[in-house]
């Protein structure tokens, strides 16, 4: 696992007890840092508030719900971080909510349920994103967008169509968060291969759904000695659980749930790292979806180096073994498909 995620790791675990020597008068040279979280209230809002707020990059954190959050926000302000807390409810609220973001994360809507498709997702989610996005325009237009909410194929460039109509689209602020993807797939080869999970690094690239995810295990790296090869077959069954990891967690609930928790902690991870990147961290790289040139496709997953304006420059893909590039042609029919749909719902609200 590279140096960036390995550093996020440890600072979400082993939050409580240095972030609570901060909070009894320790470190004082922290960089004010507001973080708005839209959708606080929900199934991973409320653990990403929790993992929000143990961060020590967050000095106000800000959640937002259309009702639930005050309560929320009463509950993660009473642990001894240094981030200062509130919670805010209704639309009448937004514009309070979002003053000031530096980041804002956006899980709002409704989890995908069993016998859900993406396509069902997105006519109820469009709306949605497009609404808070548009709020986002008004009162936040510099701070960097972390979009979760599904289907994030489609909810990155309804968000991008949105702020441009607006006037304040920067391309490099806008960001999809696909980080769950590579959670999974550095989770699965690590458990596969028989090494430590922390030592493993697996690029993903492409979308955030189905088979436009695509992890290249030809690029996987690890450190230490591994159990075991992995046969053609053994990765491309990994390269299908990782495409398929949040319909196993759906049925694994049985219609009581998605991957929320999971989701909240890659959410998290990607969070850290744009708020390093804005406090200047030298090499603080992650993969997220964002307008590109990488591909043929408008809007890509590939690396992404951040910095203080955001996405600072996006590397390429590397080099793909006969399997993969063959999956790529896949990915990006698919993703331009569901990018091309919701460019067309941002413009005239159809689907």
């Amino acid at each position: 696992m590279n140096s960036l995620v390995r550093a996020s790791k440890q600072a979400l675990q082993n939050a409580a007890r240095s972030y609570a020597s901060r909070g009894a008068g320790g470190e004082r040279d922290v960089v004010p840092r507001k973080v708005a979280i839209l959708g606080a209230a929900g199934g991973i809002g409320q653990p990403l508030s929790l993992l929000m707020k143990m961060s020590p990059h967050v000095t106000n954190l800000a959640l937002y719900d259309i009702a639930g959050t005050p309560g929320v926000a009463a509950d993660v302000s009473h642990m001894n971080t240094i981030a200062k807390v509130k919670g805010f409810a209704g639309e009448d609220q937004l514009h309070e909510a979002l003053e000031g973001s530096d980041v804002v994360i956006i899980p709002a809507g409704v989890p995908r349920k069993p016998g859900m498709t993406r396509d069902d997702l997105f006519k109820i989610n469009a709306s949605i994103v497009q609404g808070l996005i548009k709020a986002c325009g008004e009162a936040c237009p510099k701070a960097l967008l972390n979009i979760i909410s599904n289907p994030v194929n489609s909810t990155v460039p309804i968000a991008a169509e949105t702020l441009k109509a607006m006037g304040v689209y920067d391309p490099k602020r806008l960001f999809g968060v696909t980080t769950l993807d590579l959670v999974r797939a550095r989770t699965f080869y690590a458990d596969a291969i028989g090494v430590d999970v922390n030592s493993v690094d697996v690029p993903v690239v492409g979308g955030h759904a189905g088979t436009t995810i695509l992890p290249l295990f030809s690029q996987a790296r690890h450190q230490g000695q591994a159990q075991k090869e992995l046969s053609a077959e053994e990765i491309d069954a990994l390269t299908k659980r990782t495409q398929d990891g949040g319909t196993e967690v759906v049925q694994a609930k049985a219609g009581k749930g998605s991957a929320t928790l999971s989701m909240a902690y890659a959410g998290a991870l990607f969070a850290d790292s744009c708020l390093r990147g804005l406090n200047g961290t030298a090499q603080t790289s992650e993969y997220s979806m964002v307008q590109s040139e990488v591909t043929s496709c408008p809007f890509f997953a590939s690396k992404v180096r951040l910095g203080p304006s955001g996405a600072e420059e996006i590397l390429g893909l590397g080099e793909l073994n006969e399997l993969e590039q063959k999956g790529l042609d896949v990915a990006i029919a698919e993703l331009t498909a569901s990018v091309e749909k919701g460019v067309k719902f941002a413009k005239d609200g159809s689907l």
